[in-house]
């Protein structure tokens, strides 16, 4: 690895970004400066919209034509800002790579991920249509891709979030760049291939001597990757250092309320609630405590039939599932894919499921099936005693007005042609629920609970940070106040801070309107602190399932303990440890 003291493959300096939005000029980036070596990955963390992303996309010509950019930043001592288009394309791919935060609006979805991998390598390289597609195979391998052989020739919206995060990873491997701009690179992979992807980029930086910019709310993976750290707030880098000195002795008050908001992990004693101000530490008020103690009380004394998903509280499930066979149906030459088998689960009311494993094992298309966008191709699925197999479209539109969906991607859920504000209240005009000054005031107070300014309302989708469109799909979702919420990775694309806050969110909007929710996430720490049940899902089928206390704790299934072995944890020393004892056992 090249040292400090050798010159920088990039060095950024006072580099600024502004936008013209309704005759003003906004920053987005101020005075921004920092290095990185060959070799080196630099993280740059912060909260959405504190320009961490949009500095970075400056770098590579890639903003909005409303923008603006000033100041330096020079690859191998050559000027980017102001380059021209034609030159900025020479250098994209070859020298810069990127890795998006949203896939699906990264990949093209009219061709294949094959062929845009294959469109990548011939770009840049003489060489024919066969060996590049070798090439595309061999790298579709490398980032764990399930059976690249056939997935290789699949559209992007044929594969799990993970699965187009891992050919968008591999496209962008494709010639070994100087520099790779890594946005949110694992914010939708589970816990197991996101360590496998780190260690991907690692390996690349080690084989090529390549710097890497990390881009990320995720603390655990700036622990297990960061040699130095930028921390942003409102455009500005407030502090930069080395990362353990970033972990153990920060000294700007945002760097610690970051830090603080992370939620960790606990394997030893009982989790904790999410404190009121966002933050983590808190016990849980008494009353809160009881009901949770109750809760795993009677958990631990149900039979394992019950385990498998008897609901904690009384008046019926809101949810439930017995021996769920999902299918995706045969589309011209491709057969149909059974996605989920045997699948037995049940959510009572106000209760809190979290629903966990690896990305293509299932839990999003059970997710999507919950909400009929998937017929049941097999076996039983109730919600609110209502039977989705085999139920009318009319039926079918009655049950969706007490169940929402927060989607993972909202970059492809949200409209890009209706404002935020029309989005957040169509549900609620649809229902004929409000209208007028009343629908205006519904959206307000909704915009106001995910912590989003109500002067956003009339933006589009294109003009928001990922994080803050992240927040809009949760305000549509609870819209309508849901008997059941469907969270698909609800808080994948928001930063620690924030996340904090909407979790809260949830637990007091659960105490007003006693709603149930499916938790569909990779985060296990997020899942601990929500779900008072885990249930464990491996290539579509329910593997394990019981109190998260038993899940985390005393996990009885290998694939359960691999997950949590996989989990990145805030402490960079705990986290070199803990990689080191992965590599032991994989070698052993």
């Amino acid at each position: 690895m090249t040292g400090p003291a050798a010159a920088p493959i990039l060095r950024v300096s006072g580099l600024n970004v502004d936008f013209y939005v309704e005759g003003q000029w906004f920053p987005a980036a101020i005075d921004v400066s920092y290095d990185v070596h060959a070799g080196e990955v630099v993280a740059i963390v912060g909260e959405s919209g504190s320009g961490k992303t949009q500095s970075s996309m400056a770098l590579v010509g890639l903003l909005p034509s409303n923008a603006r950019v000033s100041g330096s930043a020079k690859l191998d001592g050559r000027e980017l800002v102001g380059m021209r288009t034609a030159e900025l394309q020479t250098i994209r791919g070859a020298q810069i790579a990127m890795v998006f935060q949203e896939p699906m609006t990264a990949l093209n979805p009219v061709y294949t991920i094959g062929f845009q991998i294959v469109e990548t390598i011939r770009a840049h390289s003489a060489v024919g249509p066969v060996k590049a597609r070798d090439r595309a195979l061999e790298l579709l391998r490398l980032v764990d891709m399930p059976d690249p052989a056939t997935r290789i020739d699949y559209y992007p919206h044929q594969l799990s979030g993970g699965q187009r995060q891992r050919a968008m990873i591999a496209q962008a491997l494709v010639l070994d760049p100087k520099l790779l701009i890594a946005d949110e690179p694992t914010t939708a992979l589970d816990v197991t291939v996101q360590a496998e992807i780190l260690g991907l980029m690692r390996d690349l930086r080690r084989r090529i001597d390549s710097g890497i910019i990390l881009i990320t709310h995720d603390m655990g993976v700036v622990a297990d990757m960061a040699d130095r750290i930028c921390v942003m707030k409102d455009g500005r880098v407030v502090e930069a250092g080395p990362s353990r000195q970033i972990f153990y002795s920060p000294r700007h008050p945002y760097t610690k309320l970051l830090l603080a908001a992370v939620p960790k992990l606990d394997l030893g004693p009982p989790a904790r609630a999410v404190a009121a101000d966002g933050g983590r530490g808190a016990d849980l008020p008494a009353s809160d405590d009881a009901e949770r103690s109750t809760s795993d009380d009677a958990e631990r004394s149900t039979s394992d039939d019950a385990a498998a998903g008897a609901p904690s509280a009384a008046g019926g499930p809101v949810m439930a599932a017995e021996r769920l066979i999902l299918e995706y149906p045969r589309r011209g030459r491709t057969p149909a894919f059974r996605a989920v088998e045997d699948f037995s689960l049940t959510i009572g009311p106000g209760e809190v499921v979290g629903l966990v494993g690896e990305s293509g094992s299932g839990k999003s298309t059970v997710g999507r099936a919950v909400v009929g966008l998937l017929p049941v191709h097999g076996g039983s699925l109730k919600v609110a005693g209502r039977e989705l197999a085999g139920i009318s479209a009319r039926d079918l539109r009655r049950a969706r007005q007490g169940v929402s969906i927060v989607f993972q991607d909202p970059g492809s859920s949200l409209n890009p042609r209706l404002p935020i504000g029309q989005s957040i209240g169509e549900p609620l005009a649809l229902h004929r629920l409000a209208r007028g000054k009343e629908l205006d005031r519904r959206v307000a107070d909704l915009l106001e609970q995910v912590k989003l300014p109500a002067s956003l309302r009339n933006r589009y989708p294109h003009e928001l940070s990922g994080g803050q469109r992240q927040r809009v799909g949760i305000a549509r979702a609870l819209a309508l106040k849901p008997k059941l919420l469907i969270a698909d990775e609800p808080t994948s694309a928001l930063d620690v801070s924030v996340q904090a806050t909407v979790l809260d969110l949830f637990s007091e909007l659960q105490r007003e309107h006693g709603f149930a929710c499916l938790f569909i996430s990779h985060d296990l720490a997020v899942v601990e602190l929500v779900a008072s049940r885990i249930a464990v899902m491996s290539k579509g089928r329910l593997v394990e399932s019981g109190t998260s206390h038993d899940i985390l704790r005393n996990p009885t299934q290998p694939y359960t303990r691999e997950l949590i072995a996989a989990v990145p944890v805030p402490d960079p020393d705990l986290q070199a440890e803990r990689r080191a004892a992965l590599r032991a056992a994989a070698d052993g």
